[in-house]
Parts: C-alpha cells; structure tokens; sequence
C-alpha cells in the first residue's frame, strides 16, 4: 500500500517520473503492490473506522498520495469524506484525478502539488490524516508531524504506514556459482537508504509522542504469499525486481547482474515460471490522535 513502496514516498519527491531506463514502471508497481495488499488496507481502515466513527470523517488530507490507493481506500470507507491528495508528482496527481473520475468520485477528491516536506501546505482543518510510506522521505519528519497535529481537529486521527525494506520474491538458492541473490540485492539498497533516506526506520512510535501524538493501534500488515502465485502477485514481483535491477544493478557483481538479467529477460519468462516465486512483506502502522 502505497506505498509506496515500496515502499516508495509521494508528498516529498519520492517519485521522479513513471517509467525507467531499465523498463519499471512505478505506476504499475503501486497499483499491483495496492492490488497484493487490498485484505490488509481494507483491515486497517476497518480499524480506522472504529476508532474515529464513520460519519465523523468528513475531511481527509492523504499525505505523498501517489496514485490514490489510500484516498480511493478511505473514499469507500468514509462514504461522505472528501480527499485533499499531495503529492509532488503531477504525473502521480493526473493518474490519480483520472482515476477518481472513472469511478465517479472526481467531485470528492482534490489534488494538491505541493511538497509537504517544506511545509504542510494550507489545507483546512482535518478530521484523519494518511500517510502511507510518505514519513520516511521527508527531510524533516518531526516538523511535518507537528504540521499535522496542528492540522487535526481534536479527536482527529493520523494513520501511518512505513515499508522499512523491499518485498522478498526469490527462493534462497537463486545465484550463478553463490546462492542468495536476493539478499544481496537488499544489503546494497539497505545502504543506498542509510545515506539518502537517514529517516527510514525511525522509532516512529517515539517520534509521533515527541510532536503531542497518543498512539490508539499498533500492528504490523504482513503480507506472506506462497507458491503458485495467483497472477496479481506474479506481476507484482516482476515489476519490483525491475526496481531492483534499475536500482542496484551497477554495484552487482557480473555473475549476480546475469542472472537478473536471465530472470526479467523475454518477457520475464523465466521469472514467471520459476519454481518457490513468492511475496513476503511486512509493513508497521500506526493509528494516533493529538495528546
């Protein structure tokens, strides 16, 4: 749930256009990744629902909207809500207004550009804020926390999302002459993230106390699919495994860039029949409300 992400950020320069050199789509990997995790989202707005009351969400601001899973998501929960969605990517924001006329609800979202890591921009008071795999990409997380305290009505809920790793898709034994491609590919972006995105696995339960916050709900969305896939998922993990590729491909050994390279060659052929393709991801959320 995008999301990202992966996961992945939105309001804040997450995104640098849609399609990439190496062929991945980030379009495409958020609407599957929304896709693969639709139980989980569903779940945890359930529980959003229970602790604000239904008919007491009537203003939502989604913080890094991307393209729309969370507004889309709290639109059909909160039947009489409106979405301000920000997000600092107007590619993002016209796939997401595209969307939102397609299914009828054009008239209950309002699209916002704007950074919000520089400053929540003027949005009206809030009844529930989103911000799913957004916090993360912001260069000042505790200033944009306080930005939302102050946002919220009393009584009104942040709920929050974070990925703190990539989705796993391969067995184990994957690599030419040493198994554990996976792993690898992971150990190079986790350092990738340790010096562009400092923020990405804070305490965020420490961070939401410090900016006024009472945190209501805890819980960990996991996201555990075994072999044979159903179709959904398949594309899923090519689409992020060419991530992957565009990502960290220059700092792999040859031996490990070639068989990637056999994985997502032909259209994806190999991946897609390769015996013990699963998903496994897990993400935290949050529910909290102004102290």
């Amino acid at each position: 749930m995008a999301h990202e992400h992966h996961h992945h950020g939105h309001g804040h320069g997450r995104h640098h256009g849609h399609e990439h050199g190496d062929g991945y789509d980030l379009t495409e990997m958020l609407l599957l990744d929304a896709e693969v995790t639709a139980t989980h989202l569903a779940a945890f707005t359930g529980r959003i629902a229970e602790l604000a009351g239904e008919a007491a969400v009537r203003r939502v601001v989604d913080l890094g909207s991307g393209t729309g899973t969370g507004a889309f998501a709290l639109l059909r929960r909160f039947p009489g809500a409106v979405v301000t969605a920000i997000d600092t990517d107007e590619g993002m924001l016209r796939h997401l207004t595209e969307s939102a006329a397609r299914h009828g609800v054009a008239d209950r979202v309002r699209p916002l550009h704007a950074d919000a890591g520089g400053g929540l921009p003027e949005t009206g008071e809030a009844d529930l804020v989103w911000a799913s795999s957004s916090m993360h990409h912001m260069s000042d997380p505790d200033r944009v926390l306080a930005d939302i305290h102050a946002v919220l009505r009393p009584g009104g809920l942040l709920a929050m999302i974070e990925m703190e790793s990539m989705p796993r898709f391969l067995p184990d034994d994957i690599g030419i002459g040493a198994p554990g491609l996976e792993a690898r590919c992971h150990a190079l972006a986790d350092a990738a993230k340790a010096e562009h995105l400092p923020h990405m696995g804070s305490d965020w339960p420490a961070r939401l106390r410090a900016a006024g916050f009472t945190v209501l709900d805890s819980r960990d969305l996991v996201v555990d699919l075994a072999p044979p896939l159903p179709a959904p998922a398949v594309r899923y993990a090519v689409a992020t495994l060419k991530r992957f590729r565009a990502a960290v491909a220059e700092r792999l050994s040859a031996e490990d860039r070639e068989t990637l390279d056999t994985l997502l060659a032909k259209d994806e052929h190999v991946l897609r029949h390769l015996p013990g393709l699963s998903v496994h991801s897990t993400r935290s959320a949050w529910i909290a409300t102004p102290a």
